[in-house]
């Protein structure tokens, strides 16, 4: 794969299924701008608290092609009271909203407790069930928890964001209907892993991501990720799974809208 097949994969309009504008130095409007220039058409701002998915949710309303989910990281769980509940599930009643999250547990950084962590995780689970709408997981040392607190609370519609588990937790993920989304640390040196984990899953199950401005590729590490790109870890899952890039971007973008059925 070269940069002039990603240049001509551009055309289709790739998605970005996971970043953070509120957490970037520039103007949201000219991040978009600059990611639709690049190919990617479609960006989830994916809060975190109860405010970050107020300010997704403004950004969605104002900026074409970018849509919003509202929740709870498991850094935060620890303040998730009645108040923030309540607020964050009013917001999931917004079509502007289309999905619950972020979401899931973090035993790497442990910034709440397990308990908070778990206790947080299944209100979402019980919110996305209720609302159709699909959950943003975040996972960080956790595999055996999440996956076991998911299915007790009968998950249906679940997106893994930012894939950080082996082949044999994607293929886990996969049997369970589960999306799994990979950002640009798959690009990086060390983590070998995450590329057999990416060439593990089927295709109409991949996802893929930035999480910027956090985790930007291999070619750009030391500054902020931002969504244009993107294409660069399209480019590279293409590489590993022995996909043609224009097809992956095109069925990356598709599977988007499946994952997500609020995404138009």
């Amino acid at each position: 794969m070269t940069d002039r097949n990603l240049q001509l994969a551009a055309d289709t309009g790739a998605v970005d299924t996971h970043c953070h504008l509120f957490l970037l130095d520039l103007e949201p409007a000219d991040v978009v701008e600059t990611a639709r220039a690049a190919g990617v058409d479609r960006l989830i701002c994916v809060g975190v608290d109860v405010e970050t998915s107020a300010t997704s949710t403004e950004y969605a309303d104002a900026l074409e092609g970018v849509f919003a989910t509202a929740g709870m990281h498991p850094h935060d769980a620890a303040g998730f009271d009645a108040i923030a509940a309540a607020r964050i599930e009013e917001m999931l009643s917004d079509p502007r909203v289309i999905g619950v999250g972020e979401c899931g547990l973090d035993y790497f950084r442990m910034r709440s407790s397990v308990d908070d962590q778990i206790r947080t995780l299944r209100t979402h689970i019980a919110w996305s069930n209720e609302t159709a709408k699909p959950m943003v997981v975040h996972v960080r040392d956790a595999w055996p928890d999440v996956l076991r607190v998911l299915d007790e609370g009968s998950a249906e519609h679940v997106v893994v964001h930012c894939f950080s588990g082996d082949a044999e937790i994607a293929r886990e993920c996969a049997a369970r209907g589960y999306f799994t989304s990979f950002a640009g640390n798959v690009t990086y040196p060390k983590n070998e892993h995450l590329r057999q984990a990416a060439a593990a899953v089927p295709m109409d199950r991949l996802l893929v991501e930035t999480d910027s401005p956090f985790l930007a590729p291999q070619k750009k590490r030391g500054t902020d990720n931002h969504p244009a790109n993107v294409m660069i870890t399209l480019l590279e899952l293409a590489r590993v799974r022995d996909d043609d890039v224009a097809s992956l971007v095109a069925a990356t973008a598709a599977n988007a809208r499946i994952a997500f059925p609020g995404l138009r």
